[in-house]
């Protein structure tokens, strides 16, 4: 908006206002978004958690969870509808309206977003701990990611809403066989020049995975104060400096990346997140004020996902967001395993001593604040990975 506004002051009085070119410099408005994101977290922080409080919308704790965070019970929760606000308005501020992915991400991780308010008021509502039925909140999961993919698939190389809608349409006539240009390939990081041809189905499958599984890989990482927003935010931090180099035709080309115009402005999103989720910190860490809850959670793990399905960095998300795997899989991995074990032996055994991972390391006699800041640790490191992939090559 303030681009607009900017370009538009220039075109009035040419010559008189150049200093507001700098308005045009993506780096300049994503300072801007995330000193903006901060700053409105910080300022309203303390008003959101007083009306969470006097609403009463605590956090239900497991009995059969950690002893130690019955304490918690009661502290409020959906805190995530902070950060949510300080994205939009900052993003909405200062980034390019004319931009698709933009909009894609914001309208992504804001659908997720309702998705997560929705199973967090059941759990204060209803007193239930499990909130939404898992089969329930996969649909809506699924529905969103299954339109991203979609839309997504044909936008890589399409700047035109009504051209992606049109390669839509030829795809469906052509009988579902019209191929991706190779920007679309699933690119395999410290490789020069290998990537996979995945196809239209192969795209929407792999995105689909990507931005739901992301999703609930952040959502299973929040369990501990601060645990979850300080990786999100080193990773969305990241995912940035891939957005700002595929955005780029001269940094794309010298790096090897493909070049997807657009992308770059995706950086002013990622700059807004990380504004917002440091803001957030603020109040979350230990001992927390406020929790993100699920509303928070979902909505960022799926802003994480849409990223880097836009910027082909899926295998490099991976990488960054270790901790999000780690814990996600610990999870399959106990259920699965209990499920064996118990048509087996009658009685289902247990690989870890309580999922996801941060429990197990509880249980084993870590200090909530020592598995918070050596999970930061571990997720710093495996950024520095991530990051080195774009000259390793």
């Amino acid at each position: 908006m303030l681009l607009s506004l900017a370009q538009w002051l220039q075109a009035m009085f040419p010559g008189e206002l150049g200093f507001l070119r700098v308005f045009n410099y993506i780096t300049f408005r994503a300072v801007m978004a995330a000193l903006t994101a901060l700053l409105i977290g910080l300022a309203f922080g303390p008003w959101v958690i007083r009306r969470l409080t006097e609403l009463k919308i605590g956090q239900p704790i497991r009995e059969y969870g950690v002893q130690q965070h019955l304490s918690k019970s009661g502290t409020p929760t959906m805190g995530g509808v902070l950060i949510l606000i300080g994205i939009a308005v900052s993003t909405l501020l200062w980034f390019d309206w004319s931009n698709r992915f933009v909009w894609v991400v914001m309208l992504v991780t804001m659908g997720f977003g309702a998705i997560g308010w929705v199973d967090d008021y059941r759990k204060v509502v209803n007193k239930d701990p499990e909130g939404m039925r898992s089969r329930e909140k996969f649909f809506w999961q699924a529905l969103i990611g299954l339109a991203a993919a979609l839309y997504l698939a044909f936008s890589v190389s399409e700047t035109s809403f009504l051209r992606v809608l049109e390669l839509f349409a030829r795809w469906v006539q052509s009988g579902f066989s019209t191929d991706l240009p190779p920007k679309a390939d699933l690119m395999l990081p410290f490789f020069k020049s290998v990537s996979y041809p995945l196809g239209v189905f192969g795209f929407i499958a792999l995105s689909f995975f990507v931005i739901v599984g992301t999703s609930n890989a952040v959502n299973f990482t929040d369990g501990l104060d601060g645990l979850a927003i300080m990786p999100v935010v080193m990773v969305g931090s990241a995912l940035g400096v891939f957005a700002y180099v595929t955005g780029s035709s001269v940094y794309s080309k010298y790096l090897l990346f493909p070049y997807i115009p657009g992308s770059g402005e995706l950086l002013i999103f990622c700059a807004a997140l990380g504004g917002a989720g440091l803001a957030f910190l603020w109040f979350n860490t230990h001992p927390a004020q406020v929790f993100m809850g699920d509303v928070g959670a979902l909505a960022l793990g799926g802003a994480l996902g849409t990223l880097a399905v836009i910027t082909r960095q899926e295998i490099v998300l991976g990488i960054m967001g270790g901790v999000f795997v780690a814990e996600v899989l610990s999870v399959m991995i106990q259920v699965t395993w209990f499920k064996i074990t118990k048509r087996r032996y009658g009685e289902g055994r247990r690989i870890f001593k309580m999922a996801p991972l941060h429990h197990h390391f509880e249980k084993s006699g870590w200090r909530e604040t020592q598995v918070v800041v050596r999970f930061w640790i571990i997720t710093m490191l495996l950024c520095l990975v991530g990051l080195a992939s774009l000259k390793l090559r």
